[in-house]
């Protein structure tokens, strides 16, 4: 699976943002996804994660009520809306995917990048006080 993240950008404290994560290759495959974040000088960090089937996700606890991860699987894409952006919110943010199992509601239970095979990119996000 090839991961492209995009959508990030420089925003206005309070500003909203979409990123998105398109996926290439074994897109037939089930396996869930995720976001993850780092910012300079910090260690990666999980954000969100969300099944094949979009039904179970799982957030960060300091995230949870101002990030929305979702999936359209016909357009082999995944969405993390941010609400509510803070300063810092500032990192590099990256998509992965876990290998693909044939489980529909299946999220890696830890939030660690060590349960996820597949990785794109990256996107910025800058947020201004």
């Amino acid at each position: 699976v090839q991961l492209q993240a995009s959508g990030g950008g420089l925003v206005h404290s309070g500003d909203s943002l979409r990123l998105s994560c398109a996926a290439s290759g074994r897109t037939f495959s089930k396996y869930a996804m995720s976001w993850f974040r780092q910012a300079p000088r910090k260690e990666r960090e999980f954000v969100a994660a969300i099944s094949w089937s979009g039904r179970k996700t799982k957030y960060a606890e300091s995230l949870k009520g101002r990030f929305t991860i979702s999936r359209d699987n016909a357009k082999n894409t995944m969405f993390l809306q941010m609400d509510s952006l803070k300063p810092e919110d500032s990192a590099v943010y990256y998509c992965a995917a876990d290998r693909p199992i044939d489980v529909d509601d299946y999220v890696p239970p830890l939030g660690v990048s060590y349960e996820y095979d597949f990785w794109g990119q990256g996107t910025q996000v800058t947020v201004s006080s």
